[in-house]
């Protein structure tokens, strides 16, 4: 088991997410504003609270998923960068006569995940000011303000890195200074391909990886974590409810895991099939290292969805497994 991936399941590690997307979103109709586009409930937000959500075309597919921080004076969003732009130039259009503006603080700020059973006391030990252990209370999706060193920081609660912890939204000259903090206290860095298998693991889908503009959310199976059933109207909202209400959730393909026998890791777009049957594709695939065994995400026709259905990968033997893989 390697010394990283051993921290982030025992005691704390950080994963460098400078490389996403973020925009703020200011103005007193921001969260109306954000209501009409995004799935989720940005009305209900209070300050310091957040969400996960899906920006969709009007024909249900994904523009993006994103988290939604309203901070008390604006609300940051974070996206996957390479939709960042994209995204930005979409809301920009649905702005009409509302007190609304957009920013992109993309180079303003970096962005560095704390996660593992110690990441509450990490962080809380980092921040210049403020009681301390309330991190470890702060709600999925739930911000505070502070600073770090001096530098102005945004803190939030996060699941998506695969083992629970903190992102960290901080001045970009502030970086340097927080990592080498971060290493004062023994917190050691993951490599991308340990972060990988963290996030795989845990079955987190990733957008470009397990979901893309062809993907509506109920395949992607977010829609409980990003899809509100109790809000008013947002783009996308028809195709949504027709599924969920009329096709009784019902699908032709979901995101599903696998886990294989053998030693090969199965390459992202392998066909998976049944009884010589091409039956769906590999999104995401790793070998776990707490399972020490190739585990893989992967789109699967509607009829072979259920846990323990064995399929075939590459002439390799496995099973639909429900993620999260590991307990």
């Amino acid at each position: 088991m390697s010394s990283a991936y051993q921290a982030a399941r025992q005691q704390a590690a950080f994963v460098e997410r400078s490389g996403r997307g973020r925009l703020l979103v200011s103005g007193r109709d921001r969260a109306s504003y954000l209501q009409g586009l995004l799935t989720n409930d940005t009305v209900a937000l209070k300050a310091g609270e957040g969400c996960y959500a899906a920006y969709l075309t009007p024909q249900g597919r994904m523009i993006s998923d994103l988290w939604v921080y309203e901070l008390g004076d604006v609300i940051l969003l974070s996206v996957p960068g390479d939709v960042k732009d994209t995204v930005l130039a979409k809301l920009d259009q649905f702005i009409f006569s509302e007190d609304v503006q957009l920013g992109d603080v993309t180079e303003t700020f970096g962005q560095i995940a704390v996660v593992g059973p110690d990441a509450a006391r990490v962080v809380d030990a980092l921040l210049d000011d403020g009681p301390a252990a309330r991190l470890a209370a702060l709600a999925e999706h739930g911000n505070i303000r502070g600073s770090i060193a001096r530098h102005s920081a945004i803190v939030t609660r996060i699941t998506d890195a695969g083992e629970p912890g903190f992102d960290i939204y901080v001045e970009r000259d502030g970086i340097p200074s927080l990592k080498a903090h971060l290493a004062e206290v023994n917190v050691v860095e993951l490599d991308p391909q340990t972060a990988e298998v963290l996030r795989v693991e845990a079955g987190v889908p990733e957008f470009h990886h397990d979901m893309d503009e062809e993907t509506i959310p109920l395949e992607a199976g977010i829609e409980d974590r990003a899809i509100s059933q109790t809000k008013g109207c947002y783009v996308g909202q028809e195709v949504i409810i027709r599924v969920l209400h009329r096709g009784h959730g019902r699908v032709a393909r979901k995101l599903v895991g696998l886990t294989l026998d053998g030693d090969a890791v199965p390459a992202r777009g392998s066909i998976v099939r049944s009884d010589q049957k091409d039956i769906g594709e590999i999104t995401s695939s790793v070998r776990s290292i707490a399972l020490d065994r190739p585990i893989a995400l992967a789109y699967l026709q509607r009829d072979f969805l259920a846990p323990g259905t064995a399929v075939s990968v590459a002439g390799a033997h496995a099973v639909v497994t429900q993620p999260p893989f590991l307990p």
